[in-house]
C-alpha cells in the first residue's frame, strides 16, 4: 500500500484555480438569473402558450441553481456556520426543485409530442380554406361569364340574334364543340332543330316532343347530362373513331304575351320550352363540372327573359302596326261620315226650303176649303188632306231638328224670355184641339215661378208642345194637367241620377214641368224605349195612333242641351201617364219689361174631380184659397 499510486496526493488550494472558479461561479449565477427574467418575458408576450405553470416551476428551478452557484463564493475560504447551513438549505430546495421539474416533464413529452398532429390537423384546414377559396374564385368566375353572357344577350331584342349570340358566347366560353337549340314546332307534337353554333348538321331536323329524354329534360328545371346516342344529341355528324363526348341539355321556357294574364301570373301548363343541348369536344377526358352546369343554367334564365321581351316587343309592334291602319281607316270613315253628314245637311236645307213652301199652301188652302160649305163627304177627305199635310209637315221639323242635334250644329238661343207667356201660347195651340176631343185642360202655375227666365224660348215651348200634344193625341177622354214649379234647393238631391247631376245656384234656378193625362198609358216593357229614335209602343192601347216616333227623343235631347233631365211615368195599359221634365234656366233681374197679365182662374169640370184642384165654395172662400196655391190658371 506504501507504493502504490492509485490515491492522488492531496494537493494545496491554487490561488489563481480558486479565482477562476470563484468568477465562474459568479458568471454562472448570473445567466442563471438571467433565463428567468426571459421566460417571464416569453410568457407574458406570449397569449396562446398552454404551459405557463411549466415555466414558472422551471424558472424556480434555475433561480436555486444560481442562488447555489451564486452562495458557493463564499465556500472558497473560511467561512461561518451560517453560510454553510444557508447552502445546504438552497442545494436541498434545488434538488426538491429539480426533481419535481423531472417528474412534471414525462407528463408533458406526450403533449409535446401531439404538436406534429395539430401541425396536420392545421394543414389539412388550410388546404380545405384554399379548396373553398378555389370554388369562390370559380364561382366569381362563373358570375362574370354570366353577366357578360348576358350583357350580350340583352344587347339586342331580335329573337334570332339572342339565340345565335347564346350559342357563340356559350361555345367560346365553355370550349365547347357543338351548341345547339330545338324549337317547339307550330303544332307543338315535335322539337325542330333551329339554331347550331358550328353549322355541321342541316337545321330542321325534327324529334318527337314524347320522347323520354325530352320528357327528363322538361320535367327538371336544372341541366342534366343526356346519353350521347340520344336524338337531341345529334347535333353532329358521326365521322371516324373517338372518345363520346359528355352532353348536358337544359330546358329553356318560352314565355309568349299571350301567356300573361291581367293582375295574375300564367299557369305553367301554359308555358312551352325549348331544349338547350350543348357538346364537351370528343377525344378528351373532359367531364361536365357542377360550376359549368350552373352557368348554363342561368344562361338558359337569361335567354328565356330576353326572348319574353323580344316577344312582347313582336307584340307591342305588332299591335301598333294593326293601331295605325286602325287610325288610317278611322281617319278615312270620319271624313267620309263629314262629307256625308254635309251632303245631308245640304239636302235637308233644300228639303226644307222646297218641302216647307208646297206644304205650307196645302195647309193653308185646305183649311180655307173647309170654311166652305162642303158636302160630309167632301169634309171628310178635305180633313184627312189637311191632317195628313200637318202630320207631314210636323215630321220634315222633327227630322230636321233632330239631324242638327245629332250633328251638334244646333245651339241654343239663349235670352230673356217671358215664362208665364210659353205656358199660355202652349195652352192656346193645344186646348182647341183638346175641345174637338172633348177633353179638359189645366194648367196650374207655382207662386213662385218667376215671371222672367233666362234660356232658349223656342226649345222650351217645343218640348211642352211635344209633350202636351202626345197627350192629347193619346188621351180619348178625360184630362190633361200641366203644374209648373221651381225646384226647392233641398230637394235637388231627389233628382240625381247618373247621367243628371244638378247643383244650386244664385244665378240660375230649376224648373220641374209635368204634364199628367188619363189617356191609354204605357206598359212596362215599353218605358225603357220611349226616348228611342223611330221607337213605337207595342201596347195593344197605343197601336191605333200614328206617328214617326221623334218627338219624344227629340224632346230628350232638348232637355239634355237645356242642362235637365226627363221620364214617364205609368202604372201600366189604360191608366194614363205622366210626363215630368226638369230643365235648368237663368234668374232673370229685369222682371218690369214683362208684366204680368193675370186672366181668370179656369178649373176642370166636374169630370175631372180627380185632381187635386179644391173646388170653389159659394161664398167665394174657394177661390182665395186657390189663388193663394196657385198664380194662375189658364
Amino acid at each position: 500500500m506504501d507504493g502504490c499510486d492509485c490515491i492522488e496526493p492531496l494537493w494545496p488550494t491554487d490561488d489563481l484555480l480558486v479565482k477562476y472558479q470563484y468568477i465562474s461561479d459568479f458568471f454562472i449565477a448570473l445567466a442563471y438569473f438571467s433565463i428567468p427574467l426571459e421566460l417571464i418575458y416569453f410568457v407574458k408576450k406570449s397569449s396562446f402558450f398552454p404551459y405557463r405553470w411549466v415555466l414558472i416551476q422551471f424558472g424556480a428551478f434555475i433561480v436555486l441553481c444560481g442562488a447555489t452557484h451564486l452562495i458557493n463564493l463564499w465556500t472558497f475560504t473560511t467561512h461561518t456556520k451560517t453560510v454553510a447551513m444557508v447552502m445546504t438549505i438552497a442545494k436541498v430546495s434545488t434538488a426538491v426543485v429539480s426533481c419535481a421539474t423531472a417528474l412534471m416533464l414525462v407528463h408533458i413529452i406526450p403533449d409535446l409530442l401531439s404538436v406534429k398532429t395539430r401541425e396536420l390537423f392545421l394543414k389539412n384546414k388550410a388546404e380545405e380554406l384554399d379548396r373553398e377559396m378555389g370554388l369562390i374564385r370559380t364561382q366569381e368566375e362563373t358570375g362574370r361569364h354570366v353577366r357578360m353572357l348576358t350583357h350580350e344577350i340583352r344587347s339586342t331584342l331580335d329573337r334570332h340574334t339572342i339565340l345565335k349570340t347564346t350559342l357563340v358566347e356559350l361555345g367560346r366560353t365553355l370550349a365547347l364543340e357543338e351548341c345547339a337549340l330545338w324549337m317547339p314546332s307550330r303544332s307543338g307534337s315535335s322539337l325542330q332543330l333551329s339554331h347550331t353554333l358550328r353549322h355541321q348538321i342541316t337545321v330542321g331536323s325534327s324529334v318527337p316532343i314524347n320522347l323520354p329524354v325530352v320528357n327528363q329534360v322538361f320535367s327538371s328545371n336544372r341541366a342534366i347530362i343526356i346519353p350521347h346516342t340520344s336524338p337531341l344529341a345529334r347535333i353532329r355528324p358521326l365521322a371516324g373513331r373517338y372518345v363520346p363526348p359528355e352532353v348536358a341539355a337544359v330546358r329553356v321556357p318560352l314565355l309568349h304575351l299571350s301567356n300573361f294574364q291581367i293582375n295574375d301570373w300564367p299557369e305553367l301548363s301554359a308555358k312551352s320550352f325549348a331544349i338547350m343541348v350543348l357538346m364537351l369536344p370528343s377525344d378528351s377526358a373532359r367531364k361536365w363540372h357542377g360550376h359549368e352546369l350552373e352557368l348554363v343554367e342561368v344562361v338558359a334564365d337569361q335567354v328565356a327573359v330576353a326572348l319574353s321581351h323580344a316577344a312582347i316587343l313582336e307584340e307591342s309592334m305588332r299591335a301598333r302596326d294593326l293601331l295605325m291602319e286602325q287610325n288610317v281607316a278611322l281617319d278615312l270613315a270620319r271624313r267620309e261620315a263629314e262629307m256625308a253628314i254635309r251632303a245631308r245637311n245640304d239636302f235637308l236645307a233644300v228639303m226644307n226650303h222646297e218641302m216647307r213652301t208646297p206644304m205650307n199652301a196645302i195647309i193653308a188652302l185646305s183649311s180655307l176649303l173647309l170654311e166652305t160649305e162642303l158636302t160630309p163627304e167632301q169634309r171628310l177627305m178635305v180633313e184627312t188632306v189637311l191632317k195628313s199635310s200637318n202630320l207631314l209637315a210636323t215630321l220634315i221639323n222633327d227630322v230636321l231638328d233632330l239631324s242638327k242635334l245629332e250633328d251638334g250644329s244646333l245651339e241654343l238661343e239663349i235670352k230673356a224670355f217671358n215664362l208665364h207667356a210659353v205656358f199660355k201660347e202652349v195652352m192656346s195651340f193645344i186646348k182647341p184641339i183638346a175641345s174637338i176631343k172633348r177633353l179638359s185642360v189645366s194648367v196650374m202655375l207655382a207662386p213662385d215661378l218667376p215671371l222672367c227666365a233666362i234660356g232658349d224660348e223656342k226649345r222650351l215651348m217645343q218640348t211642352i208642345l211635344n209633350i202636351s200634344g202626345n197627350a192629347v193625341k193619346f188621351t180619348k177622354e178625360g184630362h190633361i194637367t200641366l203644374v209648373a214649379a221651381i225646384v226647392k234647393t233641398d230637394s235637388l238631391r231627389e233628382f240625381r241620377t247618373p247621367e243628371f247631376h244638378p247643383t244650386a245656384s244664385d244665378e240660375h234656378f230649376y224648373l220641374k214641368v209635368q204634364i199628367k193625362d188619363t189617356g191609354c198609358g204605357i206598359s212596362p216593357q215599353d218605358l225603357p224605349h220611349v226616348f228611342t229614335k223611330f221607337a213605337h209602343p207595342q201596347s195593344g192601347g197605343n197601336r191605333g195612333f200614328n206617328g214617326s216616333g221623334l218627338g219624344l227623343a227629340i224632346c230628350k235631347r232638348f232637355v239634355t242641351l237645356m242642362g235637365g233631365h226627363i221620364w214617364l211615368d205609368s202604372e201600366g195599359t189604360g191608366r194614363g201617364c205622366t210626363a215630368t221634365f226638369i230643365v235648368k234656366l237663368g234668374v232673370c233681374d229685369n222682371t218690369n219689361t214683362y208684366q204680368q197679365q193675370l186672366i181668370p182662374l179656369v178649373w176642370p169640370s166636374s169630370a175631372d174631380s180627380d185632381l187635386s184642384a179644391p173646388k170653389a165654395h159659394p161664398d167665394g172662400r174657394g177661390s182665395a184659397s186657390l189663388k193663394s196655391r196657385y198664380q194662375r190658371s189658364v
